[in-house]
């Protein structure tokens, strides 16, 4: 091999590293975030966050059992809010799709189709994920139905919703407002607040006792370890739960 083939070997590698480098460096910062909150609720479990909301605040913070993710992810992310009631006028999601477009990066999608056959229809899909993933939203959370899943999961875009579903929503319902308060999964959301999702389900945390919650949380997902670890040591989970006080 010639020197001056090793020459333009090494002038087309280099600029070539160099763009992978960047492209590796742009997907971590998506993945961070300026908000100290959002990054410290990301690494705590639901369980954890939940408890530590009964605590704080002494209400419930756990949305339904029936909000499932589409597919095993994590979500983490301040809530903006879609209203939706039954209607036959053929509209398309119009407070959805306006926020889809002009919402900041990092925000939660929630959706609400607030009437009583909301779970049969699809308040989201595989056009408002591909939006939403290129506005560099954190994930969606819907009382009501999806579609679109196996798109949305190739999207890798964090889904929570009560069901899945093949219908639209064109014609059924229509958006009613955006940005306020809504009742999701049994818990009230008002837009800020942070939702953060995981297998064991979805929780709201107001955005008043964030920091409150983010510390209790931290101390119990802290002290269930020792008490995993003492379980695994004692071989006792009444010896290690009386110990450590948790269980």
């Amino acid at each position: 091999m010639t020197n001056q083939f090793l020459l333009m070997r090494i002038m087309i590698v280099l600029p070539l590293c160099g763009f992978l480098a960047s492209c590796q460096t742009a997907q971590h910062a998506q993945r961070g975030s300026d908000d100290p909150l959002i990054n410290g609720f990301m690494h705590i479990a639901t369980p954890s966050i939940s408890d530590a909301i009964d605590q704080v605040t002494g209400k419930r913070g756990y949305m339904s059992h029936e909000m499932r993710p589409v597919f095993p992810v994590k979500m983490c992310g301040r809530a903006v809010t879609v209203l939706a009631k039954p209607s036959t006028a053929k509209e398309p999601p119009t407070h959805a799709l306006e926020l889809i477009d002009t919402a900041p990066p990092g925000k939660v999608l929630v959706i609400v189709m607030d009437g009583p056959d909301g779970t049969d229809v699809a308040a989201f899909g595989g056009i408002m994920a591909t939006g939403s993933k290129m506005r560099n939203f954190a994930g969606a959370v819907l009382d009501g139905g999806c579609r679109d899943v196996v798109e949305i999961e190739e999207l890798n875009f964090p889904v929570f919703t009560r069901s899945i579903v093949p219908t639209n929503s064109v014609g059924r319902y229509v958006t009613v407002s955006k940005n306020e308060p809504v009742v999701c999964g049994g818990v009230q959301v008002t837009p800020g607040d942070i939702l953060v999702g995981d297998m064991d389900g979805v929780v709201a945390v107001p955005q008043e006792h964030a920091a409150e919650i983010l510390r209790v949380a931290q101390e119990l997902e802290a002290k269930e370890a020792i008490t995993t670890q003492s379980v695994k040591k004692l071989k006792s989970i009444r010896s290690a739960s009386q110990k450590h006080n948790r269980i």
